[in-house]
């Protein structure tokens, strides 16, 4: 992995940051993110439910926003979209003006991209089916037979739109972890140094999400080790934006469990809730606080790991 195609492309601009420069960078640009993306999203809800309450809207479009139940569906894409989309823009930015190179350059070349991200997907949702079933064996997931939001058939339109955000959601977060931090770090020091920083952060980064637990904060770095080792093997980063997309849409959307500690409103397919103890489920932090999802991680990153050459 010490000559990963992403350390090449890391190497082709004009100069490697500093590690302190990384380090305050990667929040800047969450913050900035955040901010920046908060705003465009206040105003952009604030648009629609002010035509929304005028009744200005067009009856077919009305019609089909009911029918399709995905008003919270538009407002949960809506907010992956505005606060972590801008994330995209911010490293286009610097690395144009600092580092010299293009945004592609981060692991996002085009030849086989459909491949590897479809296979991404594949991977993530195999990943967090086996994590519900771990839990479902011995009898610690069942039906939920009261909850919020559309259910079901009823929910399709609404948990196929919200994809979308999870598909942005995903993508931004492994743009900045594994295609600008891991190789950044790792091209100018180490690979294992590239690759803890990246877990490490990506840890830290989620470390203010509700009810969070010890077995959380290993497992959100056990998900950065995996995609770490994923990307670097693959020499790209769209099979990682492929599983982060399924991991968190299969938690909320077609689970119907926590993502990482927060709801998604948007509906579900099938909708579980943990009986057995939060040892094992994770409890009100979903599945990723819980030792089933442990299990998985540390299996499929040793997978990658003795697929793949060694890390020096």
């Amino acid at each position: 992995m010490q000559d990963s195609r992403l350390f090449e492309l890391a190497r082709s601009g004009r100069r490697l940051p500093h590690w302190l420069v990384v380090l305050v960078m990667s929040v800047v640009f969450i913050l900035a993110a955040q901010v920046v993306g908060g705003i465009g999203l206040a105003f952009i809800l604030l648009v629609l439910n002010s035509t929304s309450a005028s009744g200005t809207g067009p009856d077919t479009v009305q019609a089909v926003r009911r029918l399709l139940a995905v008003d919270s569906a538009l407002e949960q894409t809506l907010l992956l979209v505005c606060l972590f989309g801008p994330i995209f823009i911010l490293l286009w930015v610097w690395l144009a003006l600092v580092e010299k190179r293009g945004l592609w350059t981060l692991g996002l070349e085009r030849q086989a991209a459909a491949q590897k991200y479809l296979r991404g997907l594949g991977v993530g949702l195999v990943m967090f089916g086996l994590s519900v079933g771990i839990s479902a064996l011995p009898g610690y997931m069942a039906p939920e037979q009261t909850g919020d939001g559309p259910r079901g058939l009823a929910a399709l339109g609404g948990v196929a739109l919200v994809f979308l955000g999870w598909m942005v959601q995903g993508a931004a977060e492994e743009a900045l972890a594994r295609g600008w931090i891991l190789p950044t770090l790792g091209a100018r020091y180490r690979p294992w140094i590239g690759v803890a920083a990246s877990a490490g952060l990506f840890a830290v980064f989620h470390s203010f999400n509700p009810h969070l637990g010890p077995i959380a904060v290993l497992n959100l770095f056990l998900f950065g080790l995996f995609t770490a080792l994923y990307a670097l093997s693959e020499g790209s980063i769209w099979g990682v934006c492929g599983v982060h997309t399924a991991w968190n849409w299969a938690q909320g959307n077609l689970f119907g469990l926590q993502v990482s500690g927060l709801a998604s409103p948007a509906g579900t397919l099938f909708d579980l809730m943990e009986t057995g103890p939060d040892l094992i489920t994770g409890g009100a932090f979903g599945p990723e606080g819980g030792l089933a999802v442990t299990a998985v991680l540390l299996l499929a990153s040793f997978a990658v790991w003795k697929l793949a050459p060694r890390l020096t």
